[in-house]
């Protein structure tokens, strides 16, 4: 009798496994491997890329208020207040209970003269109790002087767009020269417009300036630690990198300001994915116009502290953009009003790499390829592609939040999971599938957490909570990943069982759910 191989004795069926491996799995395995090491070197040569441009612009660039026109806005005695431009101040909420006064109280304490700032708070609430707490909040503010408009629809039909572009309909909004947007729980300072429009009046090309997020929750949870790791990076690189070489990168849909006027001639909003700010700033931005990213200029916010909040704004953040790419492509490619540099960083870097590649890299390398590669050891995998690119990829994504160094190999397992939500997202967005216009408001806690704690009694069913609570991909993922760090324990010669392992202990943890706040009374 022959020797049994290692699948064969892993395996139900190995027979038919070794029949079909060399003539069938060894050649697409090796396909695979060759396509993922392909975008292997893609995302590496953008992280290096912006890496060094980065470094280029913190020893070499002028700041902002060199390279751009800016002098502050001075009181003048005859002029009096008209020498301030007219603002709008946008606050688009939905069911907001936890953070809608810190919103508002923070854009009616905006330093700017009352009767040169307009404050809309769009409520698109369908909770009439929520409903009538901010109405009546916009009402103490216009009590004190504020001019502070409460306005609702008759339904959400294009949600944050539908109720941004219902907003701009108004008349009075004729008479302003600049939005400005702030979500539910952004907290700007109080000299923010101060800071920010000098740089839209001076320079006529600009369209935007982008403040940068702070999160005031980031030690909550290991999952906002997480979160902060991977925000703080695009800000601190890609929102800089794109400001710096191109004036260009998207808009963050909240923190940030327009020139109305650049709104209108892009188009305005379009509600036709779920990245709106996306879609209208690269509509901008082939018309020609500037954008300008301030990382001085911070904004205070809160970050999803829930695991199930933060999977649903994944999905939205991944697939959204991969809808705008394929819906975008072609506009992007005949342009003619732009360069042919920037069409090419718009189109592969900014979209190509950033939003699908790598998505689809993380996923199907870390989490399908590479564990079924130990099952085919015919199949072979240079270090260069398993080990060392995805090391320094790493170490490159960990410029941005130096304090969370020592979490980054978490880090790494974390954004292996997610990666699934991301792939599957970004592959709705492209194709257009069902989901693909799914908006789940982020949900925002507040000061929820630190309220007194009230006893409550919960009737979930056992479906209600295995939907809620147990995830089933995830949890099948920490399988396959297991048995294949068995069969490398047992059989592997690389050591890759020490990551799956890790790496089954990490899908484990958020197929059960215990990641990030868990509410009382939640499950």
């Amino acid at each position: 009798m022959g020797e049994i191989s290692g699948a064969e004795s892993l395996f139900p069926g190995g027979q038919l496994w070794e029949l079909i491996k060399a003539p069938v799995i060894v050649p697409l395995l090796n396909i695979c491997v060759y396509i993922c090491l392909a975008m292997s070197i893609m995302v590496f040569m953008e992280r290096l890329y912006m890496g060094v441009v980065i470094v280029l612009v913190r020893l070499f660039w002028k700041k902002p208020e060199k390279r751009y026109k800016w002098e502050p806005i001075k009181d003048d005695l005859e002029l009096g207040t008209a020498v301030f431009p007219m603002v709008l101040v946008q606050i688009p909420m939905f069911n907001e209970r936890e953070v809608y006064k810190i919103s508002i109280g923070a854009a009616c304490s905006l330093s700017w003269p009352a009767d040169r700032l307009v404050i809309q708070v769009l409520d698109d609430s369908t909770d009439l109790l929520i409903k009538d707490m901010v109405e009546k909040e916009c009402i103490r503010w216009a009590g004190k002087g504020v001019n502070i408009i409460y306005q609702i629809r008759e339904s959400r039909g294009g949600y944050k767009a539908g109720a941004l572009k219902e907003g701009m309909k108004r008349d009075y909004v004729k008479e302003c020269d600049y939005v400005v947007i702030f979500d539910a729980d952004f907290r700007p300072e109080p000299d923010f417009l101060r800071r920010a429009v000098p740089f839209l009046i001076h320079n006529p090309d600009m369209a935007l300036v982008q403040a940068r997020w702070r999160f005031v929750n980031s030690n909550e949870c290991l999952l906002t630690r997480m979160q902060e790791m991977s925000l703080d990076y695009h800000f601190t690189v890609e929102q800089e990198v794109g400001s710096a070489t191109h004036a260009f990168f998207g808009f963050n849909g909240t923190g940030g300001i327009w020139r109305i006027a650049a709104i209108n001639e892009a188009g305005g909003w379009k509600d036709r994915t779920t990245v709106e700010d996306m879609d209208l700033a690269v509509r901008a931005g082939l018309k020609g116009w500037k954008f300008l990213y301030l990382g001085d200029l911070q904004v205070k916010s809160e970050l999803p502290s829930t695991f199930k909040a933060f999977r649903f704004q994944q999905h939205r953040w991944s697939c959204g953009p991969a809808n705008l790419f394929r819906k975008l492509m072609m506009d992007i490619a005949m342009n003619k009003k732009v360069s042919l540099y920037k069409k090419f960083y718009v189109i592969y870097s900014f979209f190509f790499v950033r939003k699908i590649i790598a998505h689809l890299f993380t996923f199907f390398f870390y989490c399908v390829v590479l564990p079924l590669t130990i099952l085919v050891p015919e199949v072979y995998v240079p270090k260069w592609g398993a080990i060392y690119l995805p090391c320094i990829i790493t170490t490159l994504n960990s410029v941005g939040t130096p304090r969370s160094f020592h979490l980054l190999f978490y880090w790494v397992l974390f954004e292996n999971v997610m990666s699934f939500h991301r792939t599957k997202a970004t592959f709705i967005g492209l194709l257009e599938a069902k989901r693909v216009n799914e908006w789940v408001v982020t949900e925002k806690l507040g000061d929820t957490l630190n309220a007194p704690k009230l006893n409550k009694t919960t009737n979930k069913s056992l479906s209600k909570f295995l939907g809620d609570r147990i995830q089933l991909h995830e949890l099948g993922f920490a399988v396959f990943l297991f048995i294949c760090g068995c069969y490398d324990f047992l059989y592997g010669k690389n050591c890759y069982f020490i990551y799956l392992f890790l790496q089954v202990i990490t899908f484990t943890i958020a197929g059960f759910g215990y990641i990030g706040t868990i509410l009382p009374g939640s499950y």
